[in-house]
């Protein structure tokens, strides 16, 4: 089989409303820590030996800052010009954006993806509403690169959001089984096409935080 497009998806690294436990919607990320600077470069160097051999098209980016952070070092490394996809955030918080996850999901009775068609908050979309609205975002980058590699600078919830789209799972009323996703892992999906010209895309890694060894960081 031979590899056509591929898709690079990285979770942002380390952010200071992970360490907080707060929501970190669009007015209330701060950024990336140090530590998750840190693994956001060593994720960079990574993709860089790889960019040199085998070259990375296209980048994109979540609008948020944490993931516009993790952009810019992983530019500064590839000389990508990050583009900003902004139905590419994550889950629309409403009134719980800033505040703390613990006091959220137990008004909540859970993670968004407990009750998928329910809002957390006042003003806040549901998990399937956001399901719906990055994959389809997903899909249109991918129709504009075929035969071409892309990466995007993404959240945990984007890399949930490409099981569905590549798995297609339907959005119903149940939470389905997820998928962990440590700060600065490397998620690879490739359109594989064998010699009957059947295509299909499949899934060569996933959490892969290779580049943070020898320490064996795992995400916080």
């Amino acid at each position: 089989m031979s590899v056509t497009t591929e898709l690079l998806l990285v979770r942002h690294g380390e952010a200071h409303c992970n360490v907080s436990g707060r929501v970190g919607g669009e007015g209330t990320c701060t950024g990336l820590t140090e530590h998750g600077r840190g693994q956001v470069s060593r994720l960079a160097h990574r993709l860089r030996r790889e960019h040199a051999t085998t070259p990375i098209n296209a980048l994109y980016t979540s609008p948020r800052r944490r993931t516009l952070e993790t952009a810019s070092l992983l530019s500064e490394e590839l000389g990508l010009e990050p583009h900003v996809m902004p139905a590419l955030r994550g889950l629309d918080h409403g009134e719980a954006d800033g505040r703390p996850w613990s006091t959220i999901k137990t008004r909540f009775g859970g993670r968004p993806q407990r009750y998928p068609n329910k809002a957390i908050a006042p003003g806040a979309e549901s998990w399937n509403t956001y399901l719906d609205r990055c994959r389809a975002t997903l899909q249109r980058i991918l129709e504009a690169h075929i035969g071409e590699r892309v990466l995007i600078a993404a959240h945990g919830e984007t890399i949930e959001a490409s099981f569905t789209l590549f798995y297609r799972l339907a959005l119903d009323g149940q939470e389905h089984p997820g998928q962990v996703t440590s700060h600065a892992c490397l998620t690879r999906w490739q359109y594989h096409r064998n010699r009957f010209d059947h295509g299909v895309w499949m899934l060569a890694g996933h959490n892969d935080t290779r580049h943070l060894e020898p320490q064996g960081e795992e995400g916080r």
